[in-house]
């Protein structure tokens, strides 16, 4: 299984919708809170160039936020990248 990271905030709906999903998939993700620190958030910025959250990488391969997540998964997609 790869390492997934997930940036996030204490009160976004589609971070815990994204780590929801990883879940089914059983993945625990390394979540970083972007509000708890200036440094992660320079560092979500510059690994995504996007400042909204959440910013998934699995490895070092951006995925994107959770509708790009979502659709990888309705693609049949994700669970190959997620064990390739």
């Amino acid at each position: 299984m790869r390492q997934v990271t997930i940036y996030t905030t204490r009160h976004c709906p589609y971070c815990v919708s994204a780590k929801r999903l990883l879940s089914s998939k059983g993945v625990v993700p390394i979540e970083i809170d972007v509000e708890q620190s200036a440094e992660a958030l320079a560092q979500m910025l510059q690994r995504s160039g996007r400042r909204t959250v959440p910013q998934i990488f699995v490895n070092d391969m951006h995925v994107g936020g959770f509708d790009d997540l979502a659709r990888l998964d309705q693609k049949a997609e994700l669970d190959r990248l997620l064990r390739a």
